[in-house]
Formats: structure tokens, sequence, C-alpha cells
């Protein structure tokens, strides 16, 4: 394994503990530290205000890093697209280095603070829960997959629009599924509760978000042409 392989996992497993850690301090500086309520609209417009800048913050640090990302489905949707070996160094190191990223994230937080409670949870039956978080993911997939596209678009607007786009498929499903489309994330909290390898866990935090990513990665290369610039590359690997 390279270098550069390797720090990548570091990136993955550090960035996935921070991201656990990150949701937590922003709730407990809004509504423990301000004394905001649960629905109070002041609390909940400045949580959400923090959380924006919170993922430029962590899209600074993918920069930084070099590609190092905490959420699976990030990784999952460009290694569809990449060569075999890309596939399986993400499929078996990089999303378990952010699955134990995840793991030992939580595990800090309840030992530091063991009424914080205990994350994400299914409020509807399976079946549905899994259909939400699958649309909830392919939404964000397709988004990034064309954000990835507008090579045009700055780096700062790339961002302000994902942030606002994840931020609001967030509350869509929030008070659903916990609006979470991060199953290293999910993993975290389920694995602290003991519930990590039900089916409710598997088949609405895994499975749906995967198949989904999946299909918006084919849909949207199947609807969108490639840049001239990725055309041009691919005539040139086939005339050698």
């Amino acid at each position: 394994m390279g270098v550069s392989r390797r720090r990548l996992l570091v990136s993955d497993f550090i960035m996935s503990f921070m991201w656990v850690w990150s949701s937590v301090l922003i709730k407990m500086f809004v509504h423990t530290m301000l004394g905001y309520g649960a629905h109070d609209l002041k609390g909940e417009i400045l949580k959400h205000s923090i959380s924006v800048i919170n993922m430029f913050f962590f899209a600074f640090l993918a920069k930084a890093t070099k590609g190092g990302a905490y959420n699976p489905l990030t990784i999952l949707s460009g290694a569809i697209s990449g060569d075999l070996s890309n596939f399986l160094f993400t499929v078996g190191a990089r999303i378990p280095a952010q699955v134990f990223g995840s793991i030992t994230g939580v595990r800090l937080i309840i030992a530091a603070f063991p009424n914080i409670g205990r994350g994400p949870r299914l409020t509807i039956d399976i079946h549905r829960g899994a259909l939400i978080e699958g649309c909830l993911t392919f939404a964000i997939v397709t988004i990034s997959l064309g954000l990835s596209r507008r090579s045009r678009a700055s780096t700062l607007m790339k961002t302000w629009i994902s942030s606002l786009s994840k931020l609001t498929l967030h509350i869509l499903g929030s008070d659903l599924t916990g609006g979470c489309m991060n199953p290293a994330s999910v993993m975290g909290w389920a694995y602290a509760r003991g519930d990590h390898i039900t089916k409710e866990h598997i088949q609405v935090y895994w499975l749906a978000p995967i198949q989904a990513t999946l299909l918006a990665v084919w849909t949207f290369n199947l609807l969108v042409s490639p840049p001239k610039d990725e055309k041009e590359k691919m005539k040139e690997k086939k005339s050698e």
C-alpha cells in the first residue's frame, strides 16, 4: 500500500471521528450553552447556520488531505466509475476506516457526555424508512455528481450549493429516519446502542443508501454526457 493510500485511510478515520463530534458539539452549543429549546426558531436557525459553516470546514479538510472523506457514499460514488483496484481499496479499506472512526468518536462522546442521547432512530416502518433514506441519498449523490461536472463553477459556490442541499435534505428526513445519508455515522451510534446488526439498521442505513448511490451514478452517466476532456482521454485510450 502506497504512502498516499495510507494517508487517505488516516484522513478518513480522523475526519469521520471529527464529524460525529462536530454534530454533537453544535447541538450542545446551541441548546446547552445558549439555552435555546429543541423547537425554538432562533435556535434552529443558528444551529443550521453553524452546520453550514461546519460543512465548509470539512470541505476544506477534504481538499487539504487530498481526498479525505467522512461519508462512505461520497467515495463510493467515485469508486464505482473508477478502476477495479480503486473500487476494492474503497470498499475494503476506506469505508471500514470511516466506520471505525465514527465508532471511536461516538464511544468517546458517550464516555464524556453520558446523557447526550443515542443518535438517529427510525420512527417509521422499515420499508418506508428505506425508501426515504434511499430517495435522500439519490438526491444528494446526483447533486454532487452534477457539481463535479461543473468545472467552471468556483469551489466556494460548489460547496455552498452542496452544503445547503445536504442541510435541506437532512431537515426533510430528520423526523423520520434522521436524514443522515451517512452509513458510517449511523453505524457509530448503532454500535453504541448494540443494534448495528439488526435488519432495520442494515436495510435502512446501509442497503438503501448504497443502492440509491449505484442508481444515481448509473442514471447520471446515462443522462449526462462526460466533459470534452474526458471524452478525449477515452479516445486516446482506445487509439492506444
